[in-house]
């Protein structure tokens, strides 16, 4: 797999950029994040002040609106130390976005700073950490949902399966729409719902399809989307952030 950027040893602190949806609907993929990394000898610090990212207001056109929100971010992170946000969608958002949002501000200089040191939480535990896990699970098939974002702003579209490979328990089964989108995009699916539903049943069509017990994604938007889509279906599938499901079947 190539890198996207040069990494660096695994450093003594890491800050954790939470992310929306982690805080409000999925608070236990953020305290798996933790775990893993704290297991790696690492201490992860978690600026309380911290909120959105500012992508949704971004990638919907109003970058004044983004610039402010992405602004109260930018003042959290005033040590050298790596950050790391279990999202795909957020971590591209403030590494890809951030310097071009700020350009020409008095802010610029701090937004290349914390663009420079963002990092995808399953991007810097097989790139930094290089991370070795011990399965302790049962035989399971399980589909990976590797979101756009992560795919094709981050270049991650390795990562999450390179761990998921190291699970010798778990088959990960291969899908027919496996580099689609799932629908989510933010706020695409609130202004586009018919489209983004009719995407979502694609998706949820291929992972059963493929035979998965189980999906696994990075991005929380995603896993709420496609897990709610499964669940209209009453569809036996189920899904976790990939934080959560690296802890439970390794601990």
């Amino acid at each position: 797999m190539t890198p996207v950027k040069l990494y660096p040893s695994p450093p003594e602190k890491v800050y954790l950029f939470g992310t929306c949806l982690i805080d409000m609907f999925f608070p236990e993929a953020g305290l798996d994040a933790v775990r893993l990394l704290e297991r790696e000898g690492i201490e992860v610090i978690f600026p309380d002040d911290q909120t959105c990212c500012g992508q949704p207001a971004y990638t919907s056109g109003y970058h004044n609106e983004a610039r402010a929100v992405a602004r109260a971010q930018l003042g959290l992170f005033p040590e050298d130390w790596p950050i790391i946000v279990p999202s795909g969608s957020c971590g591209g958002m403030m590494r890809k976005h951030y310097p071009s949002l700020f350009a020409g501000t008095a802010d610029e200089a701090r937004a290349e700073s914390v663009a420079a040191r963002v990092y995808e939480l399953t991007e810097f535990l097989v790139h930094v950490c290089q991370l070795k896990l011990e399965d302790k699970g049962a035989a399971e098939k399980v589909a990976m949902h590797t979101s756009c974002s992560a795919r094709r702003e981050m270049g991650l579209a390795d990562t999450g399966p390179a761990l998921l490979a190291q699970l010798g328990q778990v088959d990960v089964v291969e899908q027919e729409r496996a580099a689609e989108c799932c629908g989510f995009g933010g706020t695409f699916a609130v202004r586009h719902p018919q489209v983004s539903a009719a995407m979502v049943e694609d998706k949820s069509q291929a992972i059963e399809a493929a035979g998965a017990q189980h999906f696994v994604t990075s991005d929380c938007g995603c896993l709420m989307n496609i897990g709610g889509r499964l669940a209209h279906r009453d569809s036996g599938v189920s899904g976790e952030h990939i934080a959560s499901y690296l802890w439970r079947r390794t601990s």
